[in-house]
């Protein structure tokens, strides 16, 4: 793993993308199309394999809230045993290109975070395109963190020790929570972003090269950008929060920690935004993986390079949510 960028020649062919994985992340994939595939009838498909609920680690509670004001919006709550109250909290977002995924889809991930750091992880079921698109998603997410910093005595935590992160679209989601928090005056320890995504017009870049990809393809993510914004990506975007990377200024975000996979779609997109967090001041660590696709932590999760990459996230979370002068 490295925080160095690095530039590879662009694969045009499926079996050029596939030369670029590492043996460990190989798996079947299935090519998108835009020419094969009906975009409706690829999204009921892919709701309908991808909805399942996975496992609450034991020693975990998880419990569903309404989030005040918003009768559309809920959240799943996951508090682990002992934990220190008032204590810090994680607002974590899942992935699913904005229009896959739920709260309950992040089960193990949200749990295990919640066990591992001691700390409340809250999950909101955030609105989806296409039948929501933007700012539905956004909002909801946002509001979300409002309700975590309203209700903070209730839910036992320190408005203070906050992180918010997600992967992949959730990873998008929370850099846009992140903006929007430093606009209005709430202070975050971290974003967490996973092979985040950032830019529409990575869309516009990788057709140009006539860029192959593997995991997530380029006509994937037009489909899902085109589904959230409501019109096709590169296009003129007024909307604040829409397009994390198309903020001009990223000065005085919270710190931020990004990962992403060497040969992912997202790859050059996440490179650039940590680079213009640096550049404008912001603490941002990088971790480029070599060889991993979008999504590559799922096919192979004990793998010792995803093992070593999940310790160091966690370990980035724990210490930003670590009170204030506390000695180690």
């Amino acid at each position: 793993m490295t925080g160095e960028t690095m530039h590879h020649p662009v694969p045009t062919t499926f079996q050029a993308a596939l030369a670029g994985v590492d043996p460990a992340f190989m798996a079947p994939f299935f090519q998108v199309s835009d020419a094969d595939v009906d975009p409706e009838f690829a999204l009921r498909m892919a709701r309908e394999a991808g909805g399942a609920k996975t496992e609450v680690r034991a020693g975990v509670g998880a419990e569903r809230r309404a989030v005040p004001g918003h009768p559309h919006l809920t959240a799943m709550v996951y508090e682990p045993e002992g934990r220190e109250r008032p204590g810090g909290a994680l607002l974590w977002l899942f992935g699913g290109g904005l229009f896959l995924g739920s709260a309950e889809h992040a089960n193990d991930v949200a749990s295990a975070f919640a066990s591992e750091l001691g700390a409340l992880v809250v999950v909101p079921d955030y609105r989806l395109a296409p039948e929501n698109p933007c700012p539905a998603a956004p909002d909801d997410c946002f509001a979300t963190l409002q309700w975590m910093l309203t209700h903070a005595e209730e839910l036992g935590i320190d408005p203070d020790r906050i992180v918010v992160g997600g992967e992949s679209a959730g990873g998008g989601l929370a850099a846009t929570v992140a903006q929007r928090a430093h606009d209005t005056g709430i202070e975050l320890r971290l974003q967490v972003l996973v092979a985040p995504m950032l830019d529409d017009r990575t869309v516009v870049r990788a057709e140009a090269e006539g860029r192959v990809t593997v995991s997530w393809t380029v006509p994937a993510n037009r489909f899902a950008w085109t589904s959230y914004l409501g019109h096709a990506p590169g296009e003129p975007e007024e909307r604040p929060y829409a397009v994390p990377a198309r903020r001009a200024d990223l000065g005085g975000l919270a710190p931020a920690w990004i990962s992403v996979g060497e040969i992912d779609l997202f790859h050059q997109e996440s490179a650039d935004y940590a680079r213009r967090l640096g550049e404008a001041g912001v603490a941002c660590e990088l971790t480029t993986v070599p060889g991993a696709h979008h999504a590559f932590e799922l096919v192979a999760p004990e793998h010792p390079v995803v093992r070593e990459l999940r310790r160091a996230r966690v370990e980035a979370m724990r210490e930003a949510l670590r009170p204030v002068g506390r000695v180690r």
